[in-house]
């Protein structure tokens, strides 16, 4: 036989059902809103030593031995320098748009001292101008450490057998001008500015900027912790005024009889 009375009515099942909602909700979204925030640090910290790096002294390029350890985090935006001959007959022009204009990258392979390639970005080309020659012979190139941008840009892919370049694809390039894959360096230079020099390319134009949307977004997230407390507190009243209600309507009415 079925105990009936132990067996809560669907409104309260409802009731339980929502609260354990609210409860998942509010411990979903503080989580969230916390790791915003360990992201934000991430980024500042990012932010912050980009920064440095990018107004230190230049280093020397990292050598083919250390290639394999490089990674965005640990050396994007390094200040480098590299010694060596550009390969005059070797030029890749990647779509661009900066404060400028719309127009190319310039790219150019350099030969290194040792024997190894080095991808270099010389500078922005406005698509109605016309570009400098790179210097011949030894020549000594400075700049920032870029991470290749493999495949393409924003919804277009690169078309290699067509020169047709949207991202500094450093092993596609490569791969078309027929360098040998082993010697090309996983990364290219984005050549500082030259002193003095009002032609093309215009080198030093790297935007170094950094999306940091941390904040906002863990607001987000402990403002809808917020309001699922809200709700709850709004659950709370209407169970209470729901008990006071049963209560006021449970109890007998009492009648006082005149003395008579």
């Amino acid at each position: 036989m079925t105990d009936v009375a132990a067996t809560p009515p669907p409104r309260a099942r409802w009731r339980v059902a929502f609260a354990a909602l609210l409860v998942f909700a509010f411990c979903g979204f503080v989580v969230l809103g916390v790791w915003q925030l360990q992201r934000m640090a991430w980024k500042h910290d990012l932010i912050a030593r980009v920064d440095a790096r990018i107004h230190a002294a230049a280093v020397p390029a990292p050598s083919r031995v250390q290639w394999p350890a490089i990674t965005e985090a640990d050396h994007g935006y390094r200040r480098i320098r590299v010694a060596g001959h550009f390969l005059q007959d070797r030029l890749v022009r990647t779509q661009a748009v900066t404060e400028l204009g719309g127009g190319f990258w310039l790219l150019q392979p350099l030969q290194a001292d040792n024997g190894d390639y080095v991808l270099v970005n010389r500078g922005f080309v406005p698509a109605s101008a016309t570009a400098s020659r790179a210097p011949r012979g030894r020549v000594v190139v400075e700049g920032l450490l870029r991470i290749s941008e493999p495949e393409g840009g924003f919804l277009r892919r690169n078309v290699p057998e067509q020169d047709r370049w949207y991202s500094r694809d450093v092993v596609a390039i490569a791969r078309r001008q027929g360098l040998p894959a082993a010697r090309v360096a996983p990364f290219f230079i984005d050549a500082d500015a030259e002193p003095g020099f009002r032609g093309w390319p215009r080198g030093g134009m790297t935007v170094v900027k950094f999306r940091d949307p941390h904040l906002s977004y863990a607001l987000t997230w402990f403002g809808m912790a917020l309001l699922t407390l809200v709700a709850a507190g709004v659950l709370v009243a209407s169970e209470r005024r729901l008990r006071d209600d049963r209560r006021r309507h449970s109890s007998p009415d009492t009648h006082v009889l005149p003395p008579g």
